[in-house]
C-alpha cells in the first residue's frame, strides 16, 4: 500500500448547501423566527456576562437596565426585521461567525469567558450552540442584511447582505446604536408569514418565555392599547401608552418554589394550556447537579371518561420552547400531565432518536418519577382530604403506572386508595382492618362491586352484615386487582356478586332447606335452563328470595375477554352461573307450600321463572332474547292474578 496520501478538508459550495438549507434545515419553516430571535436573546446575554464578569468598561453599557429585542413586521416591504441591544460584531467576527457556515460564536465565547466560571446554576444561558440557526433565515427569505456595531467603541458598524445564492457583501456600515438588525426580505412564496397575526403566533408559541424582553412591531398598523380601542399614537390622549413585551421574562418554573403561590400556579396553567379549569395539584421541578433542569408538572382535572386524556409536557431549553409531548422524557403512564421542563443540557436542535438514545433524558424521566411518587405521598400524608378528592381523576394513571413500573409502585403503593359504595375512601390496610373491626371477617379478603346500580341488591346485603365493599368500576381494575394480589400475600378481591360469603349465610330452619332442595330444585332448573347450577342457602336477609353468582375466576376471564374484543364479547349469558335459593325467603316458602300442595304446578313454573330473572337482572343485563321472554311472562303472571 502507498504511503503518498494526501490530507484537507471537505469543501462545501455554498450553491449547493443553501437550497439544502432552504428545503431540509428544520422540518417547520417557522423555527426560523425562534433561532434569529435565539441568536439576539445570546447576544443580549453575551454582554450582560461581560458585563459581570467585569470585561466591560463602559458606564453606559454597566448601567444599562433596558435591554431588549425588537420584532418589526413591514409587510409593504416584504421584510421581517429582528433587533438587539446585545453585543454586536465587528467586520472580522462577521468573517468569523457569519461567512464561515456552522461555526459558533456561542461556542467560543463560553470557551473562552465561561469554563471554571460556570456552574449549573449559574451558567451562561447561552442558547445559540449550532451556528446553522443564523441561516435558517433563508429558509423563508431571498436576502439577508445584517447592520450590526460592537460593544467596543473602537469597532467601527458593519454592515452584510447575502442572497439565497450564497453570494454576499461586507463593509463597514453606518449603524450608530450598539447591536445588531438582522433583516430578512421574504420570498413571494412565503408572503404567509407577513401576517402581524401568524409571526405574534410564533413568537408566542417558541419564544413566549425567553429571558429577554420581545416586542413587537407592525409597520403602518394602528397600535391598540390595553384600553381596548383602536388610537393614533400621536393623538391619543389615553395615559396607558406602555410598551409590553410579548413574552415572560421570568417564568414561574424559575422562581424558587418558596416564593411561588399557589395562585400563581394556577394563572400560569391556565395561561399556557388555554384551560379554564384549575388543575388538580402541580409539581415544581428544581433539579441541580448534575441533572440541571427545572420545570412544573400538572394533573389536570378531567370533566368526564371520554374526554381526551392526552396531556402536554412542553420541553423547552434555556426558556426556548423545543417541543410538544416529550413521550421519552415523561413516564407513558404519565402522559396526562401538562406542564414545563426546562432542560439546558439537550440540544436546542434535538432529535426524537437523541431522546430515546440519551442516558440523560433517562436520568430526568426516572426523576420526573420519582417527584410524581413524592407528590403523591405527600398529599397522601399531609393532605388527605384533598388527594381523596383528586383520586377518582388519577386513579386509572396511578394504577396503571404501578403495573407498567416497579420502582414506581414499590414508592407509591402506601399511597394507592379505593373509594367504597359509600363515597368513603380507605387503603387497603385500612379496609382490611374496618371488615376485621365491624364483621368479624379476618381473611384477607376484599369485596368489591363493578357498578353502584346494577350491583345495588348484593351490595345491600353486605351492608346489613356490615361488610365494606369497594368500588372497581374501571376497565383497568380487573387487571389492577390480579396485580395487586401477586403484590399482597393472601389478600384476594372478590366481586359481590361471584360467590356466597360465608358472612351473608345463617343457619336457618334445616328442614325447610331439606323439603326445599327436594321439591324445588327441578322447577329451578327448568325455570333457569340448562347450565345453570342451582344450590339452596338460608341467607341472613329475607328480602332476597334468589341471587345469581359467576365464579371470579370465570367472570375475569370473560373481564379479559370483553376487553381485548373492545366490549364484544361472546362469553358470557349463562355460562358459569349459580343460582342460589334463599330458603329464608317468605316468597321461597310460599313457593315450597304450593308445590308440596299440588295442583297448582303451571302458577308455581311461572313464578320460579319471574324469581330467577330477578335474581338474573340484579346480577347482569339480560339478553335481548331474555329481556322478550321475561316482559312476556311478566305480563302473562299479572292477567293470571284473581
Amino acid at each position: 500500500m502507498s504511503n503518498n496520501f494526501e490530507k484537507g478538508g471537505i469543501s462545501v459550495q455554498t450553491e449547493h448547501i443553501f437550497p439544502i438549507i432552504k428545503r431540509w434545515l428544520y422540518s417547520d419553516k417557522e423555527i426560523f423566527l425562534r433561532e434569529i430571535v435565539s441568536n439576539a436573546s445570546d447576544a443580549v446575554t453575551k454582554l450582560k456576562r461581560l458585563v459581570s464578569l467585569g470585561e466591560v468598561k463602559d458606564e453606559d453599557i454597566i448601567n444599562e437596565e433596558n435591554y431588549r429585542i425588537d420584532v418589526t413586521l413591514d409587510a409593504a416591504l416584504s421584510t421581517i426585521t429582528v433587533s438587539d441591544n446585545g453585543i454586536g460584531m465587528s467586520i472580522d467576527e462577521i468573517k468569523r461567525y457569519i461567512n464561515q457556515i456552522a461555526l459558533s460564536g456561542a461556542l467560543d465565547f463560553i470557551t473562552k469567558y465561561e469554563g471554571e466560571n460556570s456552574s449549573s446554576d449559574n451558567g451562561s444561558g447561552i442558547i445559540g450552540h449550532f451556528g446553522l440557526g443564523f441561516y435558517s433565515a433563508f429558509m423563508v427569505a431571498d436576502t439577508v442584511e445584517i447592520k450590526t456595531r460592537s460593544y467596543v467603541k473602537s469597532e467601527s458598524a458593519a454592515y452584510w447582505t447575502c442572497s439565497d445564492a450564497g453570494e454576499f457583501e461586507m463593509g463597514e456600515g453606518d449603524k450608530e446604536s450598539r447591536g445588531t438588525d438582522i433583516i430578512m426580505h421574504v420570498t413571494e412564496d412565503e408572503k404567509e408569514f407577513l401576517n402581524a397575526y401568524k409571526l405574534k403566533e410564533i413568537l408566542d408559541k417558541y419564544c413566549a418565555f425567553m429571558p429577554v424582553p420581545i416586542y413587537f412591531h407592525e409597520v403602518g398598523a394602528e397600535e391598540k392599547h390595553d384600553h381596548g380601542h383602536d388610537c393614533d399614537c400621536e393623538e391619543c390622549t389615553c395615559t396607558d401608552k406602555e410598551e409590553k413585551p410579548v413574552n415572560d421574562v421570568s417564568p414561574l418554573w424559575q422562581k424558587p418554589i418558596s416564593e411561588c403561590t399557589d395562585e400563581e400556579y394556577k394563572e400560569f396553567y391556565k395561561k399556557v394550556f388555554k384551560d379554564y379549569k384549575d388543575p388538580l395539584f402541580h409539581i415544581h421541578i428544581n433539579a441541580d447537579f448534575p441533572l440541571n433542569f427545572k420545570g412544573i408538572l400538572y394533573f389536570p382535572k378531567i370533566s368526564h371518561e371520554y374526554e381526551n386524556l392526552e396531556g402536554q409536557v412542553k420541553l423547552y431549553y434555556n426558556q426556548v420552547f423545543v417541543a410538544d409531548n416529550i413521550k421519552e422524557v415523561i413516564p407513558e403512564y404519565m402522559l396526562l400531565l401538562k406542564g414545563v421542563i426546562d432542560c439546558p443540557e439537550l440540544p436546542l436542535n434535538v432529535s426524537r432518536s437523541y431522546l430515546q438514545n440519551s442516558a440523560y433524558v433517562s436520568k430526568v424521566s426516572a426523576h420526573i418519577t420519582k417527584k410524581i411518587s413524592d407528590k403523591l405521598n405527600s398529599l397522601f400524608n399531609n393532605e388527605r382530604e384533598k388527594y381523596e378528592g383528586c383520586w377518582d381523576d388519577i386513579k386509572p394513571f396511578v394504577e396503571y403506572g404501578c403495573m407498567r413500573d416497579e420502582k414506581f409502585y414499590d414508592k407509591t403503593k402506601k399511597a394507592v386508595i379505593y373509594k367504597t359504595v359509600s363515597d368513603e375512601y380507605v387503603t387497603l390496610d385500612e379496609y382490611l382492618e374496618r371488615n376485621e373491626k365491624n364483621a368479624g371477617i379476618t381473611e384477607k379478603t376484599v369485596y368489591y362491586a363493578s357498578s353502584k346500580l346494577q350491583q345495588v341488591n348484593y351490595i345491600r346485603l353486605f351492608k346489613e352484615q356490615n361488610i365494606e365493599v369497594v368500588l372497581l368500576d374501571a376497565l383497568i381494575d380487573s387487571q389492577f386487582i390480579s396485580f395487586m394480589e401477586s403484590k399482597n400475600e393472601g389478600v384476594k378481591f372478590v366481586r359481590i356478586d361471584s360467590e356466597l360469603d360465608s358472612a351473608l349465610k345463617s343457619e336457618g330452619d334445616k328442614d325447610v332447606a331439606e323439603r326445599a332442595e327436594k321439591t324445588l330444585k327441578e322447577v329451578f332448573a327448568k325455570a333457569a335452563g340448562e347450565g345453570v347450577e342451582i344450590v339452596f342457602e338460608a341467607l341472613k336477609s329475607e328480602k332476597t328470595p334468589a341471587m345469581v353468582t359467576l365464579s371470579e375466576n370465570e367472570r375475569r376471564f370473560a373481564d379479559m375477554m370483553k376487553m381485548y374484543s373492545r366490549g364484544e364479547s361472546s362469553f358470557g349469558g349463562k355460562q358459569g352461573e349459580k343460582l342460589v335459593v334463599n330458603t329464608s325467603s317468605a316468597l321461597i316458602g310460599k313457593l315450597l307450600t304450593m308445590c308440596e300442595a299440588g295442583g297448582r304446578e303451571e302458577t308455581a313454573a311461572k313464578m320460579a321463572k319471574q324469581i330467577y330473572m330477578l335474581a338474573v337482572i340484579a346480577q347482569r343485563p339480560l339478553t335481548s332474547e331474555e329481556l322478550e321472554g321475561f316482559v312476556g311472562e311478566s305480563v302473562e303472571l299479572l292477567e293470571s292474578i284473581q
